[in-house]
């Protein structure tokens, strides 16, 4: 059935809830699950502002991928909390071409995405990501809806 299961993530509530049914999934049929972010990069300006303004010891872990790399640590932990070891793939750009390209680069039996929640002014189109990914993804997609 599905060995590899894409599941992409935002932190935001629908993206939530695909996570723990994607990795539920994977639990039930013993697919490996790999847990896509997308993420726009900061400008230098602004980490440089960041770190000033963090304590010392904190500095260190400012960089352009903070926000991704929590977002992915919160997700991956819900995978194992289904009892399932995961990937996670921080990528700069777009959510879509994120998902399409870990879903090609992995050769994924199956992308699944929320209905909504994703970042930036696209949540506000009925589902652009979940839309562009089933139209051009190199396997089945499941759409996971929460409204």
């Amino acid at each position: 059935m599905f060995k590899k299961i894409v599941v992409g993530t935002d932190g935001s509530d629908t993206a939530t809830e695909a996570v723990r049914q994607a990795a539920a999934l994977a639990s039930a049929v013993g697919a490996e699950l790999a847990i896509v972010s997308a993420y726009e990069p900061v400008s230098r300006q602004r980490l440089r502002q960041e770190r000033l303004e963090a304590p010392e010891e904190i500095q260190w872990a400012i960089n352009p991928r903070e926000d991704v790399e929590a977002t992915l640590t919160e997700a991956a932990e819900l995978a194992r909390q289904a009892g399932v070891e995961c990937d996670t793939f921080p990528r700069q750009g777009d959510a879509a071409d994120a998902l399409l390209d870990v879903a090609e680069e992995l050769a994924a039996d199956l992308v699944v995405v929320g209905n909504k929640g994703m970042t930036g002014a696209k949540r506000f189109l009925l589902g652009s990501v979940p839309n562009r990914v089933s139209h051009h993804a190199p396997c089945s997609v499941l759409i996971i809806r929460t409204t």
